[in-house]
């Protein structure tokens, strides 16, 4: 018979993050925030949905529009196509990102991974392009491809933050990346506000659509020019796992997925936190991507109005996350999302309030927000990172992305429901307070420490 050999792995540990290396992973951030700001959070909504007016029949620059379309066969207002195609891309991501975290777990080439994710993603983004007329469809489709493979790269991405610091690091690492982020994202905002000053006219509604499409566009282009960089500057850190791996690794990623899924039930803390998370930044996720379209719909604004509030928003997120990060110094990651969390829902019974054509009081709140969001989102995902098994970053990652940067489900399904059944996009605002509320006391229910260590980790000295 013969023998057998067990691979061995070597025991020294990896070598410590360099400030060169931490850059680089900041500046995923910076690249891919692009797409969260310009495309998700500002141009998608409105653009999507004026062009799937178009193909129910309403005129373009129309003050209201009750036409359907029927994609598939399915009878849908014009107004909630965009809200349920979010709502499909996350029952689809369901599938693919734990899967994708799998594979980062057993691969020794996780860098090649982010990059073949960000370029699919951003190449998807560009070919928007070519979504004119009332080519709804396309552009579902390639929303589709864009936001889950904008997905599947943050997977990637998140899985090299416990690499890159100890337990009383991650919170600052955490936050400086989504600091940067706001800034590269609020950046081409701002160079995309002054194009839609320079060339928009009030009469021509279809230049409004034509800018909004162009700037989709320069968002692909930014976020593929900018992961050049992380992907020179971030350095290989593979697991145990993947060091010993042997096959193929799609499907050794698969068995292991299918492994955790079976030893998942040893961590009940971790998956109680997971679920408080899915739950609140559900409520955040879906005020952050229909803000635009609730301005333009309910509110009445102006393009410009929503671009100046959300590029105000991008440049306070910056000090916002930095500022909860030095909180969480002080006080510790989980108590001060618990404090965001009340300032949400706060934000949110705010908007439900805010007059209709009247930028000054929008903007105010656009302000609130940015000095809560980033350090909520932030925390939130060096606060995870504590919570995970050694060696299973990329898979947990996975199952938590399926709430984050954009992929919120529930929210925009209830958002949608809502307003097909009342026509009113202030009664669907309404039902995002309930994944506030709900979140909140699940994570105030969550014994941190004691989940930290149940995990194999050691908490760090403030919670």
């Amino acid at each position: 018979m013969a023998e057998t050999v067990t691979p061995t792995v070597d025991p020294t540990p990896p070598p410590a993050s360099t400030r060169r290396e931490r850059s680089g992973w900041y500046l995923y951030d910076w690249a891919n925030s692009a797409f969260q700001t310009t495309v998700i959070t500002v141009f998608l909504g409105p653009f999507l949905t004026t062009v799937t007016e178009l193909a129910a029949g309403c005129e373009l620059g129309a003050d209201s529009c009750d036409g359907y379309v029927h994609p598939l066969g399915i009878r849908v207002a014009a107004g909630s196509f965009y809200p349920y195609l979010i709502s499909l891309s996350v029952f689809l991501t369901v599938f693919v990102l734990p899967v994708i975290g799998a594979i980062a777990d057993r691969s020794a080439h996780k860098k090649r991974l982010l990059g073949g994710a960000a370029f699919t993603g951003a190449a998807a983004t560009i070919a928007m392009a070519f979504v004119t007329g009332d080519r709804y469809l396309l552009g579902g489709a390639l929303f589709l491809v864009a936001n889950i493979s904008f997905g599947a790269a943050i997977v990637v991405y998140n899985s090299f933050l416990p690499q890159l610091g100890g337990p009383d690091e991650r919170d600052g690492i955490s936050s400086r990346g989504w600091a940067l982020g706001y800034l590269g994202g609020g950046l081409l905002l701002a160079l995309n506000l002054v194009a839609v000053t320079l060339f928009s006219e009030d009469d021509n509604p279809q230049r409004t659509l034509d800018l909004a499409r162009w700037s989709i566009v320069s968002a692909g282009v930014w976020w593929a020019a900018f992961t050049l960089v992380p992907l020179r500057w971030l350095r290989e850190r593979p697991t145990p796992a993947a060091l010993v791996a042997g096959g193929n690794v799609l499907t050794d990623g698969f068995r292991q997925l299918g492994r955790t899924l079976r030893e998942v039930k040893a961590y009940p803390l971790t998956l109680f936190f997971l679920l408080a998370f899915l739950v609140y930044n559900d409520g955040i996720q879906t005020a952050i991507t229909l803000a635009s379209q609730y301005g333009t719909e309910e509110l009445r604004l102006e393009q410009s109005t929503l671009i100046v509030t959300i590029l105000l928003v991008q440049f306070l997120a910056f000090g916002g996350a930095l500022s909860l990060g030095a909180l969480a110094r002080r006080i510790g990651a989980w108590k001060t999302v618990l404090l965001s969390l009340v300032l949400w829902t706060g934000v949110i019974i705010a908007a439900f309030r805010l007059p209709a054509e009247a930028p000054a009081p929008f903007m105010v709140l656009g302000a609130a927000i940015g000095l809560v969001l980033g350090g909520s989102q932030a925390l939130s995902r060096s606060l995870f990172s504590q919570l995970i098994p050694a060696g299973k970053e990329g898979e947990y990652y996975g199952f938590y992305e399926i709430s984050d940067k954009g992929t919120s489900w529930l929210g925009p399904l209830a958002f949608g429901l809502v307003f097909q059944l009342t026509a009113s996009y202030r009664l669907g605002l309404v039902s995002m307070l309930i994944f506030f509320v709900v979140g909140f006391l699940l994570l105030a229910a969550v014994p941190i420490r004691r989940a930290i260590v149940a995990a194999g980790n050691t908490p760090p000295r403030v919670l």
